[in-house]
């Protein structure tokens, strides 16, 4: 096993010391749509095989419809790729250029990070959502996906590899860790650091937490996704139901779902007759303050201290009373993850305080948190969400995948 391991970041390390054009970045990311198309049904074949196996260990509902491949999702993953083809090539790009009194003409300009290991779970689009961005940034990338999709990501890459070889480029851009062994993650962390520049967990909370924990690589990443809506004095409640329901529901298994909403307490008998009364009616179990439960007539459980700071991932919410925004930002700094934060009001001076004092890497007004998604913001997919404080921060895609070097050129100027 290291002696594989080791062989893979040699490999991607050569791959890395030649730089691709554009014109075969796209060339190659063209032929990946067409191979996908022409190789549809023997993707979702092996996709069976990840499946039957997931059935088998009994794994959770929710993780089994993550993993799922059918012509609908096929045809999601050749769109993202399109998308991706579709962007400006971020490498190479100068982002300013200046030139000082003794005469250096100074340009700061786009490069690849390196080499890029992605460990991940479940979901096989992520495979190849990964290889096309970080190829398209010139970044190689050693893909290390979890063994329930095993199959499926196991074909996704080597139908990229056939398009490199193709394309006379060289293959080791994209590798996948066939090893399923657990122990292959922990010799990443600990002992690849000579082969790989970066680390990109995206997965549950105990994966992240452990490539956080003990990678000896930096790391590009988020823990949980907390994730709040403020409705504010004068939210418009019509709009703040609407926005709230999808918020919540539409899809309670992803980071950018709410799971505490924070009421201002002027409003509070309106919100509970109407956005309350249509989170319960839409099936959402409802664990709020005791201001909330005198106010509300149906069932509540009473929330807790440690309520405040869980992530459901399930039809469930967190529901506090605050008293202006103030107290809602400190609350979201308090017991957020940094991840997406939205307001809904209608006044432009609150919204100006929320929106630059939460901490979160991204902040909203009158806009659901399920949009925190880089294929939404316009970046042709992602390759995971960044809560860091350093850059890159929110989602990264395509043009968070480049760091930059300082080009300076003059003729002949030495330093006195």
């Amino acid at each position: 096993m290291k002696d594989l391991l080791i062989a893979i970041g040699k490999n991607a390390k050569k791959a890395f010391s030649k730089s691709i054009s554009t014109k075969k970045k796209d060339k190659v990311l063209k032929d990946y749509q067409k191979i996908i198309l022409i190789n549809q049904s023997k993707i979702i074949k092996e996709n069976k095989k990840d499946l039957y196996f997931a059935t088998k260990k009994k794994l959770q509902s929710n993780l089994i419809k993550r993993l799922i491949l059918d012509k609908k999702k096929v045809s999601l993953i050749i769109k993202s790729i399109n998308s991706i083809k579709n962007l400006k090539d971020p490498v190479n790009n100068v982002l300013e250029k200046w030139r000082r009194p003794n005469g250096l003409k100074i340009s700061k300009v786009t490069t690849p990070i390196g080499v890029i290991s992605v460990i991940y779970e479940s979901r096989p689009n992520v495979t190849s959502d990964v290889a096309c961005l970080c190829f398209k940034s010139g970044n190689p990338v050693i893909l290390k996906g979890g063994s329930e999709a095993y199959y499926s990501n196991k074909i996704l890459s080597n139908l990229f590899r056939k398009v490199l070889k193709k394309n006379k480029v060289n293959i080791n851009y994209v590798q996948f860790i066939n090893n399923k062994n657990r122990k292959t993650v922990d010799f990443i962390l600990s002992k690849m650091n000579k082969y790989i520049d970066v680390i990109i967990p995206r997965g549950g909370k105990n994966l992240v937490k452990k490539v956080q924990d003990f990678s000896r690589i930096p790391v590009i990443g988020h823990l949980e996704g907390l994730c709040h809506t403020y409705i504010d004095s004068n939210a418009d409640l019509k709009l703040a139901n609407k926005v709230i329901l999808n918020a919540k529901l539409r899809n309670t298994a992803i980071c950018g779902a709410t799971e505490t909403i924070l009421v201002h307490q002027k409003i509070l008998k309106k919100f509970c007759d109407l956005v309350l009364i249509n989170l319960k009616n839409n099936g959402c179990k409802i664990i709020a303050d005791n201001k909330i439960k005198k106010k509300f007539k149906g069932k509540i459980i009473l929330a807790k201290e440690s309520d405040w700071s869980k992530e459901y991932l399930a039809p469930i919410v967190s529901i506090k009373t605050v008293k202006n925004v103030r107290e809602a930002i400190n609350h979201i700094n308090k017991f957020g993850t940094m991840h997406t934060d939205a307001i809904i009001t209608k006044s432009s001076r609150v919204s100006k305080i929320f929106l630059k004092e939460v901490k979160s890497s991204i902040a909203m007004q009158n806009t659901s948190t399920q949009f925190a998604d880089g294929g939404e913001f316009g970046f042709g997919g992602e390759i995971g969400i960044s809560t860091n404080t350093l850059p890159p921060r929110g989602p990264v895609g395509l043009h968070q995948l480049v760091s930059y070097k300082y080009e300076v050129i003059s003729n002949g100027k030495i330093r006195k």
